[in-house]
């Protein structure tokens, strides 16, 4: 056994192997620490969310909430809505803490209010879903885009994990065929009309949902539930993949149809966030096909190189938005600091490292937990804050909104708690 410790080629050293136990234990007490911190974090942010955001009239949830807590706006986002429903599902069924009949009701209250009100009445497509309702559930507007039939069907899926019913699960299924046929057949039932100089576009926004819906649909399903949706997440992959331009060097928002470079702003788009999310997506769908070369490109294009160049060096965190060749993006909000890119920064440079024990990994998470944890959460009225500014200062001060929900924030604390519970796990 060339290499071994028992040969003359690598002789026993009491000091070298004195060190590496030292480094070892000098990772668990650090890992530790954040597991610790993390699991708080966690029943804080659940505890503000039961408390502030359920409407004990209509059903649903307020998102819109202050600082404090205070509904500020009563408009319900469809979005949110699944969003929230899923959260609470996923923390019931799989962390015991979180297994109480309040979070359960919730849940059911919550699938119960978009089973009745999400899809718009009298609409030319009966699975079209609006993107916004007034507090009873009246339609208030419709996105001509698929997600909030994307986050209907988490909502539903999970649901029907908990409850059992398989009404919930066929009716998830069912959406998914309409997403499907809208994404890769005919896409005029979203209602966007074909103009001549709209070129077709590869959003990653598009692939990556679908991805994330496939890995929902057939996590712990039976063998025909995870081939039926085989092919469909393999070609999520490979348009996905079509984002890796300039030769490696870069991950652009928008490309063509052919997997090519679009002309101006459009086409130079940068989303750190977006990138650091698609990653951990594909390193999920690489563990669960053992495809070691997508891990490595996962890593290597979709984790490292988005931190590379979205990291601001000046005052630390992740740019919203950057144009590949430096322009000044013309997204108003492009150099602020969100919480949703640094909670995908978690999740994704975490899981790396627990799937390659590679050190710099590591480092990395660090580096993002540090600036994360120091500026985004409110260590008084609770939750976090989701928009800074370039220096790092609050510069929106409310906890929800149209786009920021109970998503986001208890996604990242849930997975990066139950990542790190399983590398102690191993490690002792």
């Amino acid at each position: 056994m060339e290499g071994s410790l028992l040969t003359p080629q690598s002789s026993y050293d009491p000091q070298v192997c004195i060190g590496h136990r030292i480094i070892n234990e000098t990772i668990q007490l650090k890992l530790k620490e954040c597991l610790t911190h993390i699991r708080t974090q966690l029943d804080n942010v659940v505890d503000f969310w039961l408390k502030h955001s359920h409407d004990t009239v209509h059903g649903g949830f307020f998102t819109c909430l202050g600082k404090d807590g205070h509904v500020y706006d009563e408009m319900k986002y469809v979005w949110l809505q699944g969003r929230q429903v899923w959260m609470y599902c996923r923390l019931y069924r799989t962390m015991g803490r979180f297994c109480k009949p309040e979070i359960l009701e919730a849940a059911k209250t919550g699938g119960e209010f978009l089973r009745k009100n999400a899809r718009v009445l009298g609409s030319s497509n009966p699975w079209k879903c609006a993107f916004c309702l007034t507090r009873d559930g009246r339609a208030v507007k419709v996105q001509r885009s698929i997600f909030s039939e994307c986050f209907y069907i988490m909502a539903m899926d999970e649901l029907s994990r908990v409850t059992d019913d398989k009404d919930l699960q066929l009716e998830a299924e069912q959406m998914m065929e309409q997403i499907i046929y809208w994404v890769r057949v005919d896409s005029s039932g979203l209602g966007r009309p074909s103009l001549p100089g709209d070129v077709p576009t590869n959003s990653m926004a598009v692939p990556m949902m679908l991805l994330c819906l496939v890995q929902q649909l057939t996590e712990g399903r039976e063998e025909a539930v995870t081939q039926k949706y085989k092919e469909l997440g393999n070609w999520c992959v490979e348009q996905i993949l079509q984002h890796i331009q300039r030769g490696g060097t870069a991950i652009l928002e928008n490309v063509s149809v052919n997997g090519e470079e679009l002309p101006g702003c459009q086409g130079r788009l940068q989303n750190p966030g977006h990138a650091l999310e698609a990653g951990w997506f594909l390193l999920q769908y690489s563990a669960m096909w053992g495809d070691d070369n997508l891990q490595k490109t996962a890593i290597n294009k979709f984790v490292e190189l988005p931190y590379q160049n979205g990291w601001d060096k000046k005052h630390g965190g992740l740019f919203y938005f950057l144009d590949v060749d430096h322009h000044c993006p013309t997204q108003l909000e492009w150099n602020m600091k969100l919480w949703w890119p640094h909670c995908e920064a978690l999740i994704a440079f975490l899981m790396a490292y627990s799937q390659t024990k590679k050190p710099e990994l590591l480092e990395r998470f660090y580096q993002i937990y540090e600036y994360t944890f120091k500026h985004f959460p409110d260590n008084d009225s609770g939750e976090w804050y989701g928009y800074l500014t370039q220096e790092g200062k609050v510069a929106l001060d409310f906890k929800g909104g149209p786009f920021k929900g109970f998503f986001h924030v208890p996604r990242s604390l849930f997975m990066c708690e139950c990542i790190l519970t399983d590398l102690l796990a191993k490690h002792n």
